[in-house]
């Protein structure tokens, strides 16, 4: 790759990137230069070599051994967020979901302050659907742009995204490196006011000042999955370094040399407690890559 203008590392701490703090290295750690060097460095990477894009680290579970193959991280060049028209955002994949809200704050766009209270970047978020506070981020969609696995920039609607709870079914190759999002226009000091209710709501309920990942699981149609796992007992239970928060169950934090094993066993003993208690499957909300050590 003899015009390739991003940084490539090997052999990056990825435990240095992710909230938990744990977790081995990437085979190689690539960040682009802007989507044409993205695009550059994928048409021309083998097809067999794996290939994991993260963002800001806050809904990751690196496993011990590393991980194989390329992680890609993309960085400021594609953190831009700028006003489009009347009332729409155009925002880059690695901008952080808090200065989205901000900056829709500033532009006077309502619908951006659920993404106050969410810890990660705009990439994750389209990827996952991420919401909070009654808002999901394919309420915001108008549509989404990516590079694939061969190379070739994408375009997807919102309809073509597949949003589901916490899920889209948008190919698994494409890394997104922004998207277009509709707001409306509102009074400022009414989407401050959300904005403090949505921080305040997390400071006061959610430990957010302890090495997590966010929420653990996905709530089941119907329930809470902090209501299932206090349910089972697991508040404040231990492996290791890692803990069953006190303060929110739903959240797994890392309390001083935890390993990532320590954290994944925990979180696996909570869903086969809260099954043999409640009879229902919790599903896995943070992204766990990587092998064991």
């Amino acid at each position: 790759m003899p015009d390739l203008r991003g940084k490539l590392v090997v052999g990056q701490a990825l435990g240095d990137l992710a909230w938990f703090r744990v977790g081995g290295p990437a085979e190689a750690l690539f960040s682009p230069s802007d989507e044409d060097d993205l695009a550059y460095f994928l048409s021309r990477l083998p097809a067999e070599t794996p290939l994991y894009p993260i963002g800001l680290g806050s809904n990751l579970l690196v496993r011990d051994g590393g991980v194989p193959g390329v992680v890609v991280r993309l960085g400021k060049s594609f953190a831009g967020i700028e006003r489009v028209g009347a009332d729409r955002l155009l925002v880059g994949a690695a901008a952080a979901d808090k200065r989205v809200a901000l900056a829709a704050h500033e532009a006077g766009l309502g619908g951006f302050a659920f993404y106050h209270g969410i810890p990660g970047a705009i990439g994750g978020a389209l990827r996952m659907n991420a919401g909070a506070n009654g808002t999901e981020t394919c309420q915001r969609v108008v549509e989404v742009y990516g590079v694939d696995r061969t190379g070739a920039k994408r375009t997807f609607s919102n309809a073509e995204m597949g949003y589901t709870y916490r899920h889209s079914s948008a190919p698994a190759d494409v890394i997104f490196t922004g998207a277009l999002m509709q707001g409306e226009v509102r009074d400022k000091a009414e989407i401050r006011a959300e904005m403090d209710a949505v921080a305040e709501h997390r400071e006061t309920n959610q430990p957010i000042k302890s090495r997590t990942g966010g929420s653990t699981f996905k709530n089941p149609p119907g329930n809470s999955a902090w209501k299932l796992i206090d349910a089972a007992g697991m508040r404040g239970h231990r492996i290791g370094g890692a803990q069953v928060s006190e303060m929110h169950c739903n959240f797994l934090i890392n309390v001083g040399g935890a390993t990532a094993a320590d954290i994944e066993g925990l979180g696996e003993e909570v869903r086969r407690r809260v099954r043999e208690t409640s009879g229902v499957e919790l599903e896995w909300e943070i992204k766990r890559i990587g092998t064991a050590a």
